[in-house]
Parts: C-alpha cells; sequence; structure tokens
C-alpha cells in the first residue's frame, strides 16, 4: 500500500536504565495512547536500556524479547514501528535500528559512526552497510544519533524521501542537534526526522528531548511548537508532493559532486 501522505508519531520518553521489561511496557501504554491512525510509530536509541555500553549484560538477539514485542505491537497498531536496541550477533554486539512492519518484516541497519567519548567503539561493531528502507511508497534512509555529525554517510545519492535518526542527545549539546537536523534536511533536499530521549540515565547525564522534524526547506513541521523537552508523543505528516515539487523547483541534488564512500 502507497501513500503520498506519511503520518509519523514520535515518542520522546524517559528511559528505564538497563531494564527491557519496564521500558517495552512503558512504550506499550503510550503507543496504545495513540488514538489515531499513523503510518510508523519511531522511538529513541536504545529504547529498551538507555544509552549503556554494559552491552553483555543486557543485549538481546533477533529471536529475542524485544523483536517479538515490535512484531506483536506493529500487527495491533497496524504501522510500522522503529527504533535502536543492542543485539549479540556471531559474538559481537551491534547498536541496531530495526523497522518491523505490520506484515512481519523486519529491516535493520547497524549504527556505523560509535561514539568515541563513550568508548562506544569497544564495545559495538560499526555496521558498514547504507541501508534504504521502501515503506508504502516512501525512501526511508535510518541513522542513529553519532551518524547526525557526518554529512557524507547521510549524503543523498540515493533518492531517498526521509531521513531518520534516533537518538541519546544529551542536553549541553543539544544546540549542534538543532542545527544538524535542519542542515541534513537543507543539503539533502529531505524530510529530517529526529527523535531524542529525555531524562536522566544511569550514569547521571541528562536529556532534554528537542525532537523534531524539519521539511525539504529546513522548517519544522511539527504539530507542537520547537523545542520540546518534555516527555510527549509529538505528531507530523510528510507529503510527497512537497519533495517532489520542490525538488523540481530548486533541482540543487544534480549538482552535487559523484563520488562514493571506500
Amino acid at each position: 500500500m502507497n501513500t503520498t501522505i506519511l503520518s509519523i508519531a514520535l515518542i520522546q520518553s524517559h528511559l528505564s536504565w538497563e531494564n527491557p521489561i519496564q521500558n517495552r511496557e512503558v512504550f506499550a501504554q503510550k503507543m496504545n495512547t495513540i488514538d489515531c491512525s499513523v503510518d510508523l510509530i519511531i522511538l529513541p536509541e536504545m529504547f529498551t536500556t538507555g544509552f549503556t555500553m554494559n552491552a553483555a549484560d543486557v543485549s538481546e538477539t533477533m529471536e529475542g524479547e524485544t523483536v517479538h514485542w515490535l512484531l506483536k505491537m506493529s500487527q495491533e497498531k497496524d504501522c510500522a514501528i522503529a527504533g535502536s536496541i543492542i543485539i549479540e550477533e556471531k559474538e559481537k554486539y551491534y547498536n541496531r535500528f530495526l523497522f518491523v512492519t505490520p506484515n512481519g518484516t523486519i529491516q535493520q541497519y547497524d549504527k556505523h559512526q560509535l561514539f568515541t567519548l563513550a568508548k562506544e567503539q569497544n564495545v559495538f561493531a560499526a555496521g558498514q552497510e547504507e541501508v534504504i528502507i521502501e515503506y508504502r511508497g516512501w525512501k526511508i534512509k535510518p541513522q542513529i544519533c553519532y551518524d547526525l555529525r557526518f554529512p557524507v554517510w547521510a549524503r543523498n545519492t540515493s533518492e531517498y524521501d526521509v531521513l531518520l535518526y534516533v537518538a541519546s542527545w544529551p542536553k549541553p549539546r543539544i544546540q549542534a542537534w538543532d542545527v544538524l537536523l535542519k542542515a541534513r534536511a537543507i543539503e539533502n533536499m529531505c524530510y529530517c526526522i529526529g527523535v531524542n530521549r529525555v531524562g536522566l540515565d544511569g550514569k547521571g547525564y541528562e536529556y532534554n528531548g528537542h525532537s523534531g522534524v524539519y521539511d525539504v526547506l529546513g522548517d519544522s513541521i511539527l504539530i507542537e511548537e520547537n523545542p520540546i523537552e518534555k516527555e510527549m508523543i509529538l505528531y507530523t505528516k510528510l507529503e510527497k508532493a512537497h519533495i517532489l515539487d520542490t525538488r523540481k523547483k530548486l533541482p540543487f541534488l544534480q549538482d552535487a559532486d559523484t563520488f562514493r564512500l571506500l
């Protein structure tokens, strides 16, 4: 089923530290309060645990409880659900973005740019594959948190429609988050979505949300006014005509340098 308008709910939430059971329960409750029809629900980075390096203690497999829970919730809500969790696979750990649809398909992307300030590279393996998710006639490029600082990795050489970031982006650097989300939308002539968490984590770091959605021209299209710093569900609608019309009037992507990542 293709759609020219994509309805989205962003869940900006506090996360219970390294407690997948409690986090799944809370997100299920929040999703059950969504009383309108949406095509996609987006959760933050490491939404079952918070941004932890204790992967050995809280990792799951692709046959684990959270993946089964995502499949179940996707079917119940009749929409896709996206977010990242810690996955163990072939004796390695991945910060893995999952995109689960009501028909039971699971698409995945492993975080490429690992956050060296937190020694993420010492725990997790970096993903090497660029991923484009096709869903209801839309092409979506998934990214995770620190990926946002690296524009080459997000470069729109695949004519995607949506750049989607899930994050645990801390309060002291939130201005960079705001600016870079808007920049990625403008330079790639796409919708850019960023879903961040709120609250304190188990290490005492504070997160203050600022989840956002920007159109091709860098304008915010959230129904709520920015910035949003509290726990809440945010709603937006993406229009395919906006992308097509703007790219036709302003064909800037055609002038981009050609290159390939080695």
